[in-house]
């Protein structure tokens, strides 16, 4: 395998990784614990927050991700059934808090949505792609880079949800590479 390949690979493994991570923070998180607060924001919407940008950071560019929110609240008015991710289009990530709570339901569905788009995403963008700038004006890095970044975002906020949980007795275990079961510390 070229060192390319390998790299390549390697992120992919440790997106697979860290979103295995954040799945299991969501699926443990039970009914009675879904509003509690982490500083002032309850886990559902931290849980939100990280996956709109998980979404937003895949896309080639803040104009793509924004044309695709507007599509789908477009296609929602006119009655089509296509995910509602965003009801409240860009007005989601731009207001401090949603426009409406977010179910585990939902959050389970955007999950899985999100982990398909970085299989595409991340299987199929060229050595050219992964140079290129991020295309995102507040991250001046390249696109490897923006991928590594999502990564960290996605740790931050599984670090903070897996806080959560386990002040409230439920254990949440860590994956090293690839999407696989969470392991519990000490397993």
């Amino acid at each position: 395998m070229t060192l390319e390949a390998t790299v390549r690979q390697s992120i992919l493994s440790q997106f697979e990784a860290a979103l295995a991570m954040f799945d299991e923070c969501i699926r443990k998180c039970s009914a009675e614990h879904w509003d509690m607060l982490i500083a002032k924001y309850p886990f559902w919407q931290v849980a939100y927050h990280t996956l709109c940008f998980v979404e937003c950071y895949l896309a080639p560019s803040n104009e793509v991700f924004t044309k695709r929110v507007e599509d789908r609240v477009a296609a929602n008015t006119r009655g089509e059934n296509v995910p509602d991710f965003q009801p409240a289009g860009m007005k989601e990530l731009e207001d401090e808090y949603p426009s409406r709570r977010m179910t585990q339901e939902e959050l389970l569905i955007y999950f899985a949505f999100c982990l398909e788009q970085a299989r595409m995403v991340l299987g199929s963008e060229s050595t050219e792609q992964l140079d290129a700038p991020s295309m995102f004006p507040w991250l001046a890095m390249n696109r490897v880079e923006t991928h590594i970044h999502n990564i960290r975002h996605i740790q931050h906020h599984t670090g903070q949800l897996g806080v959560a949980l386990r002040k409230v007795g439920v254990k949440v275990g860590w994956t090293k590479m690839g999407f696989e079961p969470p392991r519990s510390y000490g397993d």
